[in-house]
């Protein structure tokens, strides 16, 4: 058991048969803010996200493509899925990938347990499957096909054709976990969430579970079984044991303890893998389940789900090209109640970009530097004598800080954000009802003009050190402008009003400048 100052995190590992769009940076940015808020209160934090590169659907790809799989693999790795992490800022701590030797082996290793152990047998198969999913289908999973498709029986996610494939497969009995599930679920509200992702693993163990099929005869693109080289591991059971091999299952015990469990944070759509799949796996394993398995919505645009099959994926860097990484975290973390579906479109990130980047928080940054610099030749001003306004701003300061983090704790990050924009709606009243730009005028005010802007400027620091997980580069900018010691990074979070403020502000460029956006 990993001690309590640890948080591992992880997103999905993402099918590399084709290129990422703004959902898969939706989930990466989500788990790498929530990553970035624990490094800063001080724990041992590990993001981890990675790429899943076996099954059938990747052989397919690469020999549509002329390739092998493992060069289609390595072309997309390289190509997509490694610069999408700088597009969006992300600070993942590892990427694996499911062709790595650390990977392949420890499946085999973890396999080969289940196996003397008596969890796996010899079985046959005959059902419907999808090659998109990489998953057998029940009937009410299906659904009449349309088009060129008519007369066919199609699955409701892909609405392409499932193939009926009948195989002797190596199985899990995964059906001697459901009561053990059960009772994770009921002393472990919070093991599952949100509660719709809940209800929706607590309904389909009680159900009844199936034995699971985890191996593959038919292709050779997987991990071979170790015990039957003519056998492939299915890719889904190999991929899920990505969360472990990466910290070391089955080669590094050490670090194993310290990282273990991990926290996921995955699409609702592979809910029932990491809800159900999973925890029984590990139980069967005798190792700990997860932390939780947190289940966000589906990007929607124009009310679909996005999918690069019918043009609705958009890639993350059609929107950093305009608007910035920032903008890009800012909005879909804020948005969207984590959890919920959410809707994009371009004129409500246009709109919430200049009211709540540009004119909210960055015209509060321009302002209270530029008075500063105005109005003390940029040295740090001294509060003196603090009126109730003044007082309250510093109780705001406090109850931000307070409520963002716990917010973050409850992986609410849109309440973080929110508590944080009290702040920023608070600092921009204060400045209006007291008018620092009036004082300046009056010499016998002078020692008021100090104060309000001393005032201002700390709320603003603790402003930059609550929203540096979410707007990494605006608040570096900004903390340099601060003059105030060290990095943004290093500031301890869940204290952000006790930062330590500088001796002389420096020039500060505009955080959000104005953008264009063409019909």
């Amino acid at each position: 058991m990993a001690d309590a100052s640890s948080f591992y995190i992880t997103t999905p590992i993402f099918y590399v048969n084709d290129v990422p769009h703004i959902g898969h940076a939706y989930t990466e940015v989500a788990a790498d803010v929530l990553a970035r808020w624990h490094r800063q209160a001080g724990d041992d934090t590990w993001m981890l996200t990675g790429t899943d590169e076996h099954g059938q659907k990747i052989l397919r790809t690469a020999t549509a493509n002329g390739v092998t799989p493992q060069e289609w693999a390595d072309k997309l790795v390289a190509e997509a899925w490694v610069p999408l992490l700088e597009t969006i800022d992300v600070t993942n701590d590892d990427f694996i990938r499911t062709t790595d030797e650390r990977h392949e082996v420890n499946v085999q290793k973890f396999l080969q347990r289940l196996y003397d152990d008596g969890h796996i047998y010899t079985g046959e198969y005959e059902g419907y499957y999808c090659v998109g999913c990489e998953e057998y289908k029940q009937q009410s999973e299906l659904v009449p096909g349309a088009g060129e498709y008519e007369g066919q029986l199609v699955c409701a996610i892909h609405s392409k054709p499932v193939e009926l494939l009948h195989e002797k497969n190596y199985f899990f009995r995964m059906s001697a976990f459901a009561d053990k599930l059960l009772s994770l679920y009921e002393e472990r509200p919070d093991f599952v969430q949100p509660e719709s992702a809940r209800n929706e693993a607590v309904s389909f163990v009680k159900q009844g579970l199936a034995d699971l099929s985890i191996s593959r005869s038919t292709f050779d693109w997987g991990v071979k079984v170790p015990w039957d080289e003519s056998h492939v591991v299915y890719v889904w059971f190999d991929a899920l044991l990505n969360y472990i091999t990466a910290v070391g299952y089955g080669q590094d015990d050490d670090e194993f303890a310290r990282r273990w469990p991990a926290q996921h944070v995955i699409g609702k759509d592979i809910l029932r893998f990491h809800a159900v799949i999973w925890p029984a796996m590990l139980m069967a394993a005798g190792l700990e389940v997860p932390r939780g398995v947190f289940g966000h919505g589906w990007l929607l645009v124009g009310g679909e789900k996005m999918s690069k099959s019918k043009l609705t994926g958009i890639a993350p860097e059609q929107i950093t090209e305009t608007f910035g990484s920032d903008a890009f975290r800012f909005y879909f973390l804020s948005a969207i109640s984590f959890g919920q579906d959410g809707s994009f479109s371009w004129e409500d990130l246009a709109a919430r970009y200049q009211a709540e980047l540009a004119n909210g928080f960055g015209n509060l940054a321009s302002r209270v530097i530029a008075m500063i610099t105005r109005y003390c030749d940029g040295v740090v001003p001294q509060a003196s004598e603090l009126s109730a306004a003044d007082h309250e701003i510093g109780a705001i300061e406090r109850r931000a800080t307070d409520a963002a983090w716990s917010a973050i704790e409850r992986l609410a990050i849109q309440e973080s954000i929110a508590a944080s924009w009290e702040l920023v709606d608070a600092l921009n009243g204060y400045l209006t009802v007291e008018e620092p730009w009036t004082l300046a005028k009056d010499p016998h005010r002078r020692a008021r003009l100090e104060t309000v802007l001393a005032t201002a400027y700390h709320g603003l620091g603790t402003l930059a050190v609550l929203l540096s997980p979410v707007l990494p580069k605006a608040t570096a900018k900004l903390w340099t402008a601060l003059g105030a010691p060290g990095t943004v990074e290093e500031q301890r979070i869940d204290r952000a009003h006790e930062w330590s403020v500088g001796e002389r502000v420096a020039p500060l460029e505009a955080l959000f400048p104005r953008v264009e956006v063409s019909e």
